[in-house]
C-alpha cells in the first residue's frame, strides 16, 4: 500500500515539493556558511589558499610625499640640477607650468646590507631597508588628492567603494569580540583629504566601515554614571537587546540599522576593553622614549602615541589599522601634510622627523614582539611628485605617472626594490604596477584570490581590484 501511495500522483508532487524545499534549505545554509563544508564563506577566519599574514598595518601619508626625496634616489637629478627636463621641455602639470629639474635638498645614504639609498632626512627608517620591498614603479588614475587618497584606499577613483580594510573585516571576521576589526587613527592636525571615505565600506554592510579612534580622540560617554548600579545596567542591556531584535526584524535587509545595533553592541563590550588598550601609561618610560610620545614637537608626540596605539590594537587582535601622518589640504600648502608645491625643503623638514622616530618604532617594536611574522605593514601615499621645480616656486608639482608604496612583514621579502622609474624619477618605466596590482599582492599575502573575494552590487560582482590586477610575486617571500 504504501509502495503504490509512493507511486501516486499525489505522493510524486509531495516528494518533488520537499526536494526542491530541501535545496532551497541548502543554497540558504550555504550561504550563511551552514553548509557546503570545504566551501569559502566569508567572515569567518576562511581563506582560498594558506595565508603569510592575517592582520594588516597601513601606514598612510596623505599630500603625496615625494618618491625621489624620500626612497627613489636619482643621481641625474643631482648632474642635471637646473637644467630642462629632457623631451618635457615646456611641461605642463597639474599646477601649471614646471622649471627646470630640481636636486633632492638632501644626500641619500646606503642602508643595511642591501645598501638601499634612502634619504638622510630618515635616518631611523633606514634601519629598516633590509626588511622592506620597495615598489618603486606605481602609477595612479589621477593627479588630484581626494581622488588619489580614496584610490589608494578603495582601488577606485571615486566615492563609494569598500576601502581595503572593508574588505578584509567581510573577508576575515574579528579576531577580537569586545574590539573594532577595523580601525582608522587619523591624525591630530585632521582627516585625509576625502576624509571619511578613506575608510568607508561603501557598498558592503555598514558594520564593515572602519571605527575612527587615536590617542587624541577618547572615547566619550564609554563609561556608566555612578548611580546605575550594575543590576540595572545588565536590566537595560536585555530591554535594549530585545527592542533591536524586534526592531530589526520588522525591517530584514537594512545593513545601517545592523552595523547600528552592532555597533551599540560592541560598545558595550568596548567599556572592558577600549579603557585598557587606549592606556599608553600601561606602556614603560623605555617603550615611550622609543616612541617618541613627549617629544617637544607637540605634532611629533601625537603622532608617536597613535602609532603607539595601532600597536597595541594589532596585538589585541584588530584585523586592520589605517595609521595616518598628516591630514587633507590647507590653505598653506605642506603645512599640513607632504603637498610640498611651494617651498619642499621647509615642508619636509617638518614633516619628516615627525614620520621618521615614531614609524620606526612601531616597526621595530612589532619585529621585537614577533607580531611581524603574521601582520602585513603597508606604506602608501596616493601618488609622487614632479623632477622639476614648479615654476616660480622652490616645490615640485603632483606627479600620478610615478611613485613609490612599500610593504614590509609577513610573506615579504626585503631588502629589494622592485619595478623602476626613469634616470629622473618622472615616469614609472620598469615592471610598472598599479594601485590594483598593489591591493592583489595584499589579498595574496591574507590567504585571498583577488578575483574571488566578490560582492554582488549593482548588476556586477564587484572586488578591491576592480577588473584589474596581477600579484607581484617578486616581492613574495
Amino acid at each position: 500500500m504504501l509502495e503504490l501511495e509512493s507511486l501516486s500522483r499525489r505522493g510524486w508532487l509531495g516528494n518533488v515539493y520537499t526536494a526542491m524545499a530541501g535545496m532551497g534549505l541548502v543554497q540558504l545554509l550555504g550561504r550563511d556558511g551552514l553548509a557546503a563544508a570545504g566551501e569559502w564563506q566569508p567572515g569567518r577566519g576562511q581563506t582560498h589558499h594558506p595565508a603569510k599574514a592575517k592582520r594588516v598595518l597601513q601606514i598612510f601619508c596623505p599630500g603625496a610625499a615625494s618618491h625621489m626625496d624620500l626612497w627613489d634616489y636619482k643621481p641625474a637629478l643631482e648632474k642635471q640640477a637646473g637644467k630642462p627636463l629632457p623631451g618635457e621641455e615646456n611641461l605642463v602639470s597639474f599646477q601649471g607650468k614646471n622649471g627646470n629639474l630640481m636636486a633632492s635638498p638632501w644626500a641619500f645614504e646606503p642602508a643595511g646590507e642591501s645598501g638601499k639609498m634612502i634619504s638622510s632626512m630618515l635616518p631611523h627608517m633606514q634601519q629598516h631597508a633590509d626588511d622592506i620591498a620597495f615598489l618603486h614603479g606605481m602609477t595612479t588614475k589621477t593627479n588630484t588628492h581626494g581622488p588619489g587618497c580614496v584610490f589608494m584606499n578603495t582601488g577606485h577613483v571615486t566615492e563609494g567603494f569598500p576601502s581595503a580594510g572593508a574588505w578584509l573585516s567581510y573577508a576575515l571576521g574579528s579576531e577580537n569580540e569586545n574590539l573594532p576589526t577595523y580601525v582608522a587613527v587619523p591624525d591630530i592636525r585632521g582627516e585625509p583629504p576625502n576624509g571619511k571615505a578613506n575608510w568607508s565600506n561603501g557598498f558592503l554592510p555598514a558594520r564593515y566601515q572602519a571605527i575612527p579612534l587615536a590617542a587624541h580622540q577618547p572615547i566619550r560617554n564609554l563609561e556608566p554614571p555612578e548611580r546605575i548600579t550594575s543590576g540595572e545596567e545588565e536590566a537595560t542591556r536585555e530591554l535594549i537587546d530585545f527592542l533591536n531584535r524586534r526592531h530589526m526584524e520588522q525591517h530584514p535587509g537594512n545593513s545601517n540599522l545592523q552595523a547600528r545595533i552592532a555597533a551599540y553592541e560592541l560598545a558595550g563590550s568596548m567599556q572592558m576593553s577600549a579603557p585598557e588598550v587606549t592606556n599608553l601609561a600601561l606602556e614603560s618610560e623605555a617603550t615611550h622614549s622609543l616612541y617618541g610620545t613627549a617629544d617637544e614637537n607637540p605634532l611629533k608626540a601625537a603622532y608617536g602615541r597613535n602609532c603607539l596605539l595601532a600597536r597595541r590594537l594589532l596585538e589585541r587582535g584588530v584585523r586592520f589599522v589605517n595609521l595616518y601622518c598628516a591630514s587633507r589640504a590647507s590653505g598653506v600648502d605642506g603645512l599640513l601634510n607632504w603637498d610640498a608645491h611651494k617651498t619642499l625643503k621647509a615642508d619636509y623638514e617638518r614633516h619628516c622627523p615627525i614620520f621618521d622616530q615614531p614609524t620606526a618604532a612601531l616597526l621595530a617594536d612589532l619585529k621585537a614582539r614577533g607580531l611581524l611574522d603574521d601582520t602585513l605593514v603597508l606604506w602608501t601615499t596616493e601618488f609622487g611628485r614632479m623632477p622639476t621645480h614648479q615654476a616660480g616656486t622652490t616645490g615640485r608639482d603632483h606627479n600620478p605617472d610615478a611613485f613609490t608604496c612599500w610593504m614590509m612583514g609577513a610573506g615579504v621579502k626585503g631588502g629589494m626594490s622592485y619595478g623602476a622609474t626613469d634616470e629622473f624619477g618622472r615616469k614609472s618605466v620598469e615592471n610598472v604596477t598599479t594601485v590594483w596590482d598593489f591591493y592583489a599582492t595584499v589579498l595574496h599575502l591574507l590567504g585571498f584570490d583577488h578575483t574571488k573575494l566578490t560582492w554582488y552590487y549593482n548588476g556586477l560582482d564587484r572586488r578591491l581590484t576592480d577588473v584589474h590586477g596581477h600579484v607581484i610575486g617578486d616581492v613574495l617571500a
